[in-house]
């Protein structure tokens, strides 16, 4: 399907005009697909997972529904999990791989693609800014002026800590941690773990998962604490004060 030349200088990383009819019409349609979904209220996983493909343009067929429930919600066992509120300008450029679990109140301004990968946990309040504007305020001009963005990337099996913000063109690297709070400016090597405003470089993270594939090795994580729900403040401040 053909685009705008407008639309492809948007999703491009060019310098392009957000208020155009076009973008301003794409724009109100994720705002109503979001207040649906935000305010669905007590519905099954299968109607989640609907709500939510209707704010990402994703026009897949759905599984048949089973008649019992806990078998049918097992059916989207694979699919991300997304807890409301969400915020997100357009939707169509949110890429979201399986297994994905984001906390409440994200925010995502999609000019250009940002991107999810498999396992990754996210925390409360996180803000992915794909958009720019030029630093010139003659050029920016507020709505008659042009905008700008860059794509983000979050590989797999990333750990994201509450209220951190993503800025625009930035790629987190697969295994890393950014800690609670942080601003990630630049990019994030793999299984590092970052922290701060700007966030920079803690650590890097030993495990035993293949750094080359897609390979987990068992271990015991019983007196493990994971997820988005550990106190990750806690945690950079631990690991800051180790490599100081």
């Amino acid at each position: 399907m053909a685009i705008s030349e407008n639309k492809r200088k948007m999703l491009a990383g060019e310098l392009y005009h957000a208020f155009a009819p076009e973008l301003v019409q794409e724009r109100r349609r994720c705002s109503h697909a979001c207040h649906r979904f935000n305010n669905a209220g007590e519905v099954t996983r299968r109607k989640l997972v609907e709500l939510w493909q209707d704010i990402v343009g994703d026009q897949k067929t759905l599984p048949s529904q089973l008649i019992d429930q806990e078998n049918d919600d097992a059916l989207f066992d694979e699919e991300p999990w997304i807890e409301p509120p969400v915020h997100i300008d357009y939707g169509t450029n949110v890429r979201m791989a399986p297994k994905v679990y984001i906390n409440f109140n994200c925010t995502i301004l999609d000019t250009c693609v940002v991107s999810i990968g498999t396992r990754t946990l996210i925390g409360p309040n996180v803000s992915f800014f794909s958009a720019t504007h030029p630093l010139d305020p003659a050029l920016r001009d507020g709505t008659e002026g042009p905008e700008g963005g860059k794509e983000i990337h979050v590989e797999e099996d990333c750990w994201i800590g509450g209220n951190v913000i993503v800025l625009a063109g930035v790629r987190i690297g697969r295994g890393a941690t950014v800690g609670a709070g942080s601003v990630v400016t630049k990019d994030v090597a793999p299984f590092t773990c970052v922290a701060g405003n700007p966030a920079r470089f803690l650590r890097k993270i030993n495990t035993e998962m293949n750094h080359q594939q897609n390979v987990h090795k068992t271990k015991d994580i019983s007196n493990e604490v994971v997820g988005p729900e550990q106190p990750m403040a806690e945690l950079a401040q631990k690991l800051e004060q180790k490599t100081l």
